[in-house]
């Protein structure tokens, strides 16, 4: 960015240097990206030897964290998908997570929260067992790629505006704790560490991208779904690069077809999907189970498998059948079973693919899970225009209808309290109605958040698209709200028709 100290000294050196000249000041002054890891904290699948089960050390999450603890990297370790607490223990085992006599951290531990309640509960966690958090990373529930987290309602701005004002408070309880824990250990003339506090989903432009910035005062910002777009930065074949650039807003949707059960951004055109149907088709439902890294189902055998493998739809339809279900009942039931996809081979595939390496054990069939800020990217660009788009020096952006990232989120969120509200009219609980009334009332604080902050004129958009959506949102949530509210579970009326008006 034109603001970095590093930038401006070339900036001034560029004029009057000779090409060495330059190539020597890179070399004194820019320094390498670090190789950091992401660690899904709940895929730390059970591995066995000859039939049984090897010790928890050799679980796949704890197999990772050690490989990467002792490998020579001094970068980060990503934690994501929650809190595992064997796995978070496993940590301290690990002397390179532990400061130097300098304070100095040969690995530091960045920690993805969807909110501020997540990020005091891990952090404090982690920090009886004597480990430093050296940054915060808050993920949007829904406006992200990959597997979507969704908050109970809490969207996006309200979240960093508490991340903001707590920020202190978040340090130093959790500093309290981190302290006391390595005073056990022998450390002693502790100073704070760093600690950073970084946000990511769905920032589309230099102008989002600047305000998260300046106005939540963020450490940085991260990018991640456009850069599909950027063959220098991702390895993605030329086929399913070409289907993402095409993507628009229905192509990429929140699917079931992730195996962990959790809701996975999907791209309705991916081979893959092609690939599960048409073997189901041919009396095949389910993929062969090459990696078991997603093995965590126990409903017909002692030993964990994956519900996308087809021995698993093999046995669940059986069951199904014999429950005697017809019609369009039968159909949901076995349309929900066969949409698992086997993402453990698919989201490596288009690698394969693109270095031309064999496919034969794994197949063709390529799955990719951009997020839905992608409709709005539609051409492949090179790194040098994706950073110039970021910074604001250009516009890669053709379309002109992209709303502000905060408004897309909520618009997310609104589908997903009416999938909410659907399910409770079909099936209806207390705990469903509970969870309802807590999403409505975080919808409705959220909605008046983002009102005060356009009358504030922080936010430098359409203020009359913004301030419209906004109404608009008000009156969809307060009609779902009523919904619950004066709806039976066993009323007569269709409840998408219900949901509709």
């Amino acid at each position: 960015p034109d603001q970095s100290v590093i930038k401006q000294g070339y900036l001034k050196l560029k004029p009057k240097a000779s090409p060495d000249d330059i190539i020597q000041y890179a070399r004194n002054y820019a320094q390498p990206g670090a190789i950091d890891v992401n660690i899904m904290t709940k895929l730390d699948k059970v591995n066995y030897s000859r039939g049984n089960p090897l010790p928890r050390n050799y679980n796949d999450a704890h197999a990772s964290l050690r490989g990467f603890a002792l490998s020579e990297l001094e970068s980060s370790l990503v934690l994501s998908a929650g809190l595992n607490p064997a796995l978070f223990s496993y940590l301290s085992e690990f002397d390179d997570f532990y400061p130097d006599q300098y304070g100095f951290f040969k690995k530091k531990i960045i920690l993805k929260v969807s909110d501020y309640r997540s990020a005091m509960i891990q952090g404090k966690f982690l920090a009886k067992k004597g480990l430093w958090v050296s940054e915060y990373r808050i993920e949007s529930g829904l406006n992200c790629g990959g597997h979507a987290f969704a908050t109970e309602g809490l969207l996006m701005g309200p979240i960093l505006e508490e991340f903001k004002n707590n920020r202190v408070s978040l340090m130093q309880s959790i500093y309290q704790v981190y302290q006391e824990a390595l005073a056990d250990k022998g450390y002693t003339n502790l100073q704070i560490p760093a600690m950073k506090i970084t946000a990511q989903g769905g920032v589309g432009t230099a102008m989002e991208h600047n305000f998260l910035l300046d106005h939540y005062e963020l450490d940085a910002v991260g990018w991640g779904s456009p850069f599909l777009l950027v063959p220098e930065a991702t390895c993605v074949d030329s086929h399913t690069r070409d289907l993402i650039k095409n993507a628009k807003e229905d192509d990429l949707y929140l699917s079931g077809i992730s195996p962990l059960g959790v809701p996975f951004h999907n791209l309705k055109t991916n081979t893959k999907d092609k690939e599960k149907q048409q073997l189901a088709q041919k009396g095949k439902p389910g993929s062969p189970c090459i990696k078991k890294h997603l093995s965590f189902n126990t409903e017909f055998t002692k030993k964990p498998i994956c519900t996308a493998s087809r021995k698993y739809q093999n046995l669940k339809i059986k069951e199904l059948d014999d429950q005697g279900l017809k019609g369009p009942a039968y159909e949901k039931a076995y349309q929900k079973i066969i949409e698992k996809a086997c993402i453990c081979t698919g989201l490596g595939t288009s690698f394969l693919l693109e270095n031309k390496i064999d496919t034969k054990q794994e197949g063709k069939g390529v799955s990719i899970c951009p997020g839905p800020n992608t409709a709005y990217f539609d051409k492949i660009v090179s790194l040098q225009e994706m950073v110039n788009h970021i910074y604001g020096r250009a516009n890669i952006m053709t379309r002109k209808d992209r709303p502000h990232m905060f408004m897309k989120e909520l618009g997310l969120y609104l589908d997903q309290l009416k999938n909410l509200v659907e399910d409770f009219l079909d099936e209806g609980s207390v705990k469903a109605e509970k969870k309802i009334q807590s999403f409505i009332s975080n919808m409705k604080d959220g909605i008046a958040y983002y009102q005060n902050l356009l009358n504030g004129k922080l936010i430098n958009s359409d203020p009359e698209v913004f301030s419209g959506f906004l109404l608009l949102a008000q009156e969809r949530v307060a009609k779902l709200a009523s919904l619950c509210d004066t709806t039976s579970v066993s009323s007569d009326i269709p409840v998408l028709d219900l949901i509709e008006k």
